[in-house]
């Protein structure tokens, strides 16, 4: 194994009932790498995340994470390095609580739920709040936020634990054209401050983010391509990738 892999899958898969949802996926991501995960709706991207988080259905093959091989015993310390923001909100409006005391949760990730958060902690925590934008209303309720603010509350929960992987699965959904963009910047903004190795999932073209020069492409479960960005983004495979004419591309 490369020892500057930070994620190396060997020959994995994933089956949900009788389902095979990944099938003998083998892929290697070095630390401070920006990988996008492109493909249509139903291809794996979020059942690849959640496998690299620990939480996968494995049926075959490796997951070896900081040089560490997954399994059910390691997997509570491998994910205390791993912050994660899934697709679905996980944040219900209607819970009584602040901005600031979500992040805080994030930081407990860290730190364990039977400790105390230190005033690092909490410096921490006011850190990852500026960085992402959302200090200025930390104590307004999270029934009051736009979805937008939702969002960038759920990366900044995921950035307290300060992670050496950042998990995002198609964190722009949902989201009006303006907080799109938004987003997509705040996540350009962290990457070249903080050098995080970035796993990004989306489904859509124009969201791929400049500093993501690998992109892997998804179709029913496997990866179809592996490479540079430019060579990913090709008439042709990414018309073969959604079932496309290529004349009908928007690229």
């Amino acid at each position: 194994m490369n020892a500057s892999a930070i994620i190396r899958l060997k020959d994995v898969s994933v089956a949900y009932q009788k389902d095979l949802v990944l099938t003998k996926i083998n892929l290697q991501i070095d630390e401070g790498e920006f990988v996008t995960v492109l493909g249509p709706n139903g291809a794996g991207k979020t059942t690849l995340l959640t496998t690299i988080n620990g939480l996968g259905r494995i049926r075959g093959g490796e997951v070896w994470i900081f040089g560490i091989r997954l399994t059910p015993s390691r997997a509570g310390e491998i994910r205390k390095e791993i912050g994660y923001v899934p697709q679905i909100l996980n944040l219900d409006p209607r819970m009584p609580i602040r901005v600031r005391d979500v992040v805080r949760i994030g930081r407990f990730g860290k730190v364990g739920l039977i400790h105390r958060l230190s005033s690092r902690d909490e410096d921490i925590v006011d850190e990852v709040m500026a960085l992402t934008g959302i200090k200025d209303f930390s104590l307004r309720p999270i029934g009051h936020l736009s979805g937008g603010e939702l969002q960038k509350v759920q990366i900044a929960r995921a950035l307290a634990q300060e992670p050496r992987i950042l998990l995002l699965d198609e964190p722009t959904s949902n989201l009006d054209l303006r907080a799109q963009y938004e987003l997509l910047d705040l996540i350009e903004q962290i990457y070249l401050e903080r050098s995080i190795t970035i796993v990004f999932v989306t489904h859509i073209l124009s969201h791929i983010p400049p500093s993501s020069s690998r992109l892997l492409l998804m179709k029913r479960g496997k990866i179809t391509f592996d490479g540079p960005r430019g060579r990913a983004l090709q008439r042709n495979r990414i018309g073969d990738l959604y079932g496309i004419p290529d004349h009908d591309l928007p690229l």
